[in-house]
């Protein structure tokens, strides 16, 4: 209920949101452009304006360029920029201004020139006068006005600008015709006043008779007119200009008042402009050449002229006052229907807040009954997990005591293999091969003895039956001692080892179980030896401090290993716990370092983080309170587990890499396994008939694979860096290696992960411990079924194709592919083949020797002598010509090649056929 609530209350803001927005959302904006800000473009901006009135999802954007091409092109740039919905522009100049107007054209904006054109087609419409068209109504004026004789000075607006040109040439028509009529003088005012005064007093002191001058603008008449009234000469002359704007002191007030014989209505047509401008974004009909009217205004009509202007404007401010009154209307409507909305949308949170009270009521009192009865079941299942604790903690003490006798009786057959096996490796009368089985068999013996002692001593600590036997002794001169067997193991594991004692004023003398401290120190140095890699660092450093008056030990091994992540830190110290699957160990030897720290009074702690190292503390006491033990000695058993741990670390490695030499002669065998002596052993297994390949993870196992292609890989389950499952996923998924079988090694019994197993593309499994000669049979009947399907590629009917991936096939369809589309190439490489298809020329021939039986260049071959087979069978082509099609360098090459294949010549060939007809 709460969340229906909470969705009504989302749904009335956004109806209430939609309701405040949609009568201000506007759909066009409408961008103009002007060339100048006079007084007849203000007049047409008004117009505009005025118009968009009567489209209020219209938005219109106002710029003037002052006159300055650059500044133009500039406002239109930033208008394209902002993707104005249509762009209205009257350009300076025509033919600076038509680039950017054709850019805005091309983008899909709709353009709409007025008053001026620009020298091109791409545009949308056009609106304005036709200037040619005044200028010949000037023309007849000037013509009839001076009675077909006298001296006329023509001012001219920008001479770039359309107007000024049309306007020129249409008076120039007219008096052509007139040879009493002379234009004495032209000059460019660039349509501004101050421009022409400064031109026309210059063309005053020139020529002492004009009697007309006609200027192409009313405001450039003006500034000729105050020129002459300098001179004294405005009486000389007569003066007609263009636009006949109303107001005071523009052109009409101009006729009236005497200071321009005439002047021509030159209409701004601001409201055909918007409602074009409109058509044209809503899809409606329009004009693309709007032409509009022309007038003159001379002193017969310019009185009734103003008057009617003065009418006109009176009216347009009437519609400005009406047109700001709706918009306070409107604004008044808005706000007004806002608060309305919001008022509905409180009273119904408030309808809603209150159904919601009502309803969290009701489920308060239900709530409370359904947890009285929860209550009631859980302290039933409370007193069902004692008695299941009770029973568990039962049949746990139960199974540790077992594995305890169990562990015994292990220490028995495991001494009478080892005693055994030392005397046999004493014997002169052993082979290098049977020496090396029973070095196999010491090394683990020795490791599985160290496990049982370890094993056994824990259950006597957690049972509280382990004891201490303190001695007095150096234990600064005793770890020198203990850490001697590591040091050879460093110099064969290239790991840098330091043993470091800080300088103290103050003896390094303990009291302490030594053989407790011994074997703290052979579990620590373990661990870090088995997972630092090669030319890592392994340091033990010891050090003392004051606690509560007292000295302290402070016991430190540190290592630049694999380290471990933060979800398992908390647990490693806990009895048979491992990191995870991909790691072995007994998850026995953490477990006692803890449990012999806190027999000395003292504490362990880890420092670590996946893939920076790892650092083990330990602090205890120096002095431990107690009886001291005499004639303490070392034993057997001590010996075992010093050997045992250092057997151990050297066992398991994060980082072996074996590179051989390629033996053509030999399939090559790739072993992938973490524990060195698996590895040796499988070696040594098949050294004799196939050339071995190492690695110590499946990463690395993946990097030989994709480097060597081997024939066949033997890769373990668990493994440090990448996994056997994941490593065996990625081989069946990369084209260098997919073809390769892959069988794997586990001591899982689990059908569960057989079954992961070969979903992840494993063809065989292989239980540890393994016989050697089931071992040798699986390899040799992967590789012999790897070279049956062989034929698949060589002849489709003779295997299914389930029987291949479809990695393979696609591997052969894309280079049976490339031969055939480049088999006319003499000069296709191996090299080629192998670019083409992502491949080295290494890795391309071992994957197409694998999966078809030839080499790359074998294939090359055979495709050309069919080929020429055909062509030979088919055609009457030559020798030397089908030799040069098929890709054969030279037709003695070809007819050897032939014949070795087919077991005739070509020329016999041809023969035989030509008999045959």
């Amino acid at each position: 209920m709460k969340h229906n609530a909470i969705s009504f209350l989302i749904i009335s803001l956004f109806l209430l949101l939609l309701a405040g927005c949609a009568g201000q959302q506007r759909r066009f904006v409408i961008g103009v452009s002007q060339c100048s800000d006079d007084e007849w473009r203000a007049q047409m901006n008004k117009e505009i304006s005025r118009e968009a009135l009567f489209y209020p999802e219209a938005e219109v954007v106002f710029r003037t360029a002052k006159d300055n091409n650059e500044q133009q092109i500039h406002d239109i740039e930033l208008m394209i920029r902002n993707r104005v919905d249509l762009l209205v522009v009257s350009p300076n100049e025509a033919e600076v201004l038509a680039p950017v107007i054709e850019k805005a054209y091309g983008r899909g904006i709709p353009v709409i020139l007025t008053d001026r054109k620009i020298h091109s087609d791409n545009y949308t419409a056009y609106i304005g006068a036709d200037n040619y068209a005044i200028g010949h109504s000037v023309g007849e004026y000037i013509a009839a006005r001076l009675q077909g004789k006298g001296k006329v000075v023509e001012v001219m607006g920008l001479r770039g600008s359309t107007p000024a040109a049309e306007r020129h040439r249409g008076m120039m028509e007219v008096l052509e015709k007139c040879p009493g009529i002379e234009v004495v003088a032209s000059v460019d005012a660039g349509w501004l006043r101050k421009e022409a005064r400064e031109r026309f007093d210059s063309i005053l002191a020139v020529h002492p008779d004009i009697d007309m001058v006609y200027c192409q603008n009313d405001r450039m008449a003006a500034g000729a007119y105050e020129a002459a009234v300098k001179y004294g000469r405005e009486k000389e002359m007569l003066f007609v200009g263009i636009d006949a704007l109303a107001g005071e002191g523009y052109g009409i007030a101009q006729v009236a008042s005497g200071q321009l014989d005439a002047t021509f209505i030159y209409p701004t047509g601001g409201d055909r402009v918007m409602q074009t401008a409109m058509a044209i974004l809503t899809g409606k009909p329009f004009e693309r050449e709007t032409f509009l009217s022309s007038a003159l205004v001379n002193h017969n009509n310019a009185r009734v002229m103003m008057l009617q202007n003065e009418q006109i404007h009176q009216l347009d401010n009437k519609i400005d006052r009406l047109d700001r009154q709706i918009n306070r209307y409107l604004t008044q409507y808005a706000s007004q229907r806002t608060l309305l909305y919001t008022c509905i949308v409180i009273l119904a949170l408030f309808g809603i807040a209150l159904f919601v009270a009502v309803r969290a009521f009701w489920a308060k009192n239900r709530l409370n009954v359904e947890l009285s009865e929860q209550k009631r079941q859980l302290e039933e299942q409370r007193d069902q997990l004692i008695d299941l604790s009770k029973q568990l903690e039962e049949a746990t003490h139960a199974k540790l005591a077992f594995f305890t006798n169990v562990s015994h009786d292990f220490r028995t057959p495991l001494t009478l293999i080892a005693d055994p096996v030392e005397q046999l490796e004493a014997s002169k009368n052993l082979d290098e091969h049977e020496r090396f089985l029973l070095r196999i068999i010491h090394k683990n013996v020795t490791v599985l003895l160290r496990l049982v002692n370890q094993i056994l001593d824990f259950r006597k600590f957690e049972s509280g039956k382990l004891m201490m036997y303190l001695s007095e002794f150096d234990i600064a001169k005793e770890i020198n001692e203990w850490t001697e067997a590591f040091r050879t193991l460093s110099y064969k594991k290239h790991v840098h080892f330091n043993v470091s004692v800080a300088p103290s004023d103050k003896a390094y003398t303990m009291i302490a179980d030594a053989e407790k401290l011994e074997r703290i120190t052979y579990n620590l140095l373990s661990n870090a030896f088995k997972f630092t890699p090669e030319n890592g660092r392994v340091d033990l450093a010891l050090s003392q401090f004051e606690r509560d008056g007292a000295q302290w030990l402070r016991y430190q091994v540190s290592d630049t290993g694999v380290g471990i992540s933060a979800e398992h830190v908390k647990h490693i110290f806990e009895s048979f716990y491992q990191i995870d699957v991909h790691y072995a160990g007994s998850g026995i030897g953490l477990a006692l370092v803890k449990a012999f720290a806190e027999m000395h009074k003292g504490t362990v702690s880890v420092d670590t983080a996946k893939g920076k190292g790892t650092i083990f503390t330990i602090e205890m006491p120096m002095k431990q309170a107690g009886t001291l033990a005499e004639g303490v000695e070392k034993n057997a058993i001590m010996a075992n587990l010093k050997e045992g741990a250092v057997l151990s670390a050297d066992q398991e490695t994060v980082q072996t890499v074996s590179e051989v030499a390629d033996d053509k002669d030999k399939e090559t065998i790739l072993v992938i396994d973490d524990n060195q002596d698996v590895r040796d052993y499988v070696k040594m297994l098949l050294a004799s008939q196939y050339t071995v390949i190492e690695a110590s993870n499946g990463q690395e196992g993946l990097q030989q694979a994709m480097k060597y292609v081997p024939d066949a890989i033997i890769c373990d389950v668990m493994m440090p860096v990448m996994d056997g499952m994941e490593c065996c996923r990625r081989l069946k998924s990369e084209m260098q290696t997919s073809h390769i079988p892959v069988m794997m090694l586990t001591a899982y019994t689990m059908d569960e992960q057989k079954i992961k197993g070969y979903e992840c593309g494993a063809d065989s499994y292989i239980l540890k411990p393994f016989s050697a000669q089931l071992l040798r049979a699986r390899l040799r009947n992967l590789i012999d079924n790897r070279h049956r399907l062989q034929s698949f590629f060589a002849d489709h009917a003779t295997i299914k194709k389930e029987s291949v991936s479809e990695v393979d096939k696609g591997f052969v369809e894309k280079l049976r592919a490339l031969i055939e589309k480049h088999l006319g190439d003499s000069d296709l490489r191996v090299d080629d083949l192998g670019e083409n298809l992502g491949l080295s020329r290494v890795q391309l021939y071992r994957k197409a020797k694998a999966l078809t039986g030839y080499s790359p260049n074998e294939l090359l071959r055979i495709a050309r002598l069919k080929r020429a087979a055909s062509l030979l069978a088919s055609t009457d082509k030559t020798i030397a010509e089908i030799t040069y099609e098929v890709g054969f360098s030279a037709p003695s090459y070809f007819a050897k090649c032939y014949k070795d294949y087919f077991g005739e010549s070509p020329t016999d060939f041809l023969k035989r056929k030509e008999g045959s007809k």
